[in-house]
């Protein structure tokens, strides 16, 4: 007859003892379970006293586990890790979808669109990867991907225009103030011009001064477009982005337009994915939700 597991300890007196075997420390184990140390001592106790024997030799700084266990963790970690694989089984797999962002972008324009995301996809586990480097989809376990450029990306890629590149520049509205209209800044130019990694104050300046740019300016330089971005609102200087990256800065008065003028260059911001998508409906929602949002 089957008498079920009646002589098991306590699951909670189990799932601390594996706990302590692993750091041979009460406090250790105590700070990972998120419980006191008295706490944990106390169901340490517990457990040999319903086993009869020893787990541990206590020593003034450390714990060291006893022969008996020694074998008995192994035993309990096993157990515990075949529970926890059981568990896993019987809930969904979450929809997880990777998306590769420049930092610009993750920093200027995915992250304040994320809470709303987040609220209409609760399912979906969207993880954001910065890099500069343009991802390798299967090897680095990425779905989706944006960059700035001009499409092809590669082979066996799809790139979908989310928006071009219009370029504007902006600065402190204190710093205008202090130095004057840039347009009409004459020979010599009082503003720095603060750079980002895509080299383009040469045509935006030939844009706005048809008839010869000024001498050269002071000059800062900056790997990231946000860097650039972060020094003109710290009236460094005017700095090039687009509209889309400073819509806040430039609703709360934090930066104004340095020049009337926008210039519209030829790259801009792709949706890059492999032609064979790992995962089909969490991708597509993904997909459509940076869409729609280019898109506005």
């Amino acid at each position: 007859m089957d008498q079920g597991f009646n002589d098991l300890p306590p699951l909670n007196a189990l799932r601390i003892f594996e706990t302590v075997s692993r750091h041979l420390n009460f406090r250790l184990a105590a700070d990972e379970l998120g419980v006191t140390q008295g706490a944990v001592a106390q169901q340490i106790r517990g457990l040999e006293a319903s086993l009869g024997l020893k787990l541990f030799e206590r020593h003034p700084r450390t714990l060291r586990l006893t022969e008996a266990g020694r074998g008995y963790a192994v035993s309990v970690r096993q157990a515990l890790l075949l529970i926890n694989e059981a568990t896993q089984m019987l809930r969904p797999a979450p929809q997880r979808v990777t998306l590769s962002v420049t930092p610009t972008f993750a920093a200027r324009w995915i992250l304040p669109r994320l809470p709303a995301f987040t609220a209409a996809h609760p399912d979906i586990d969207l993880r954001i990867m910065a890099s500069e480097r343009l991802a390798q989809f299967y090897q680095d376990g990425v779905d989706l991907a944006v960059r700035y450029g001009e499409p092809p990306f590669g082979a066996g890629l799809n790139a979908t225009l989310l928006f071009r590149y219009e370029l504007m520049a902006v600065a402190s509205p204190a710093l205008l103030a202090r130095l004057g209209d840039p347009q009409q800044a004459g020979e010599r130019f009082p503003y720095t011009l603060l750079h980002d990694g895509h080299n383009l104050w040469p045509p935006f300046l030939a844009h706005v001064f048809p008839q010869g740019a000024p001498a050269t300016p002071a000059n800062l330089r900056f790997n990231q477009t946000a860097l650039a971005i972060d020094a003109a609102l710290g009236e460094q200087g005017i700095a090039l982005t687009t509209p889309r990256f400073v819509q806040n800065e430039l609703a709360s008065g934090r930066l104004a337009p340095a020049f009337a003028t926008r210039l519209l260059v030829e790259a801009g911001w792709y949706l890059v994915s492999p032609r064979r998508p790992r995962q089909h409906a969490p991708l597509d929602a993904v997909r459509q939700w940076l869409l729609s949002e280019a898109d506005v």
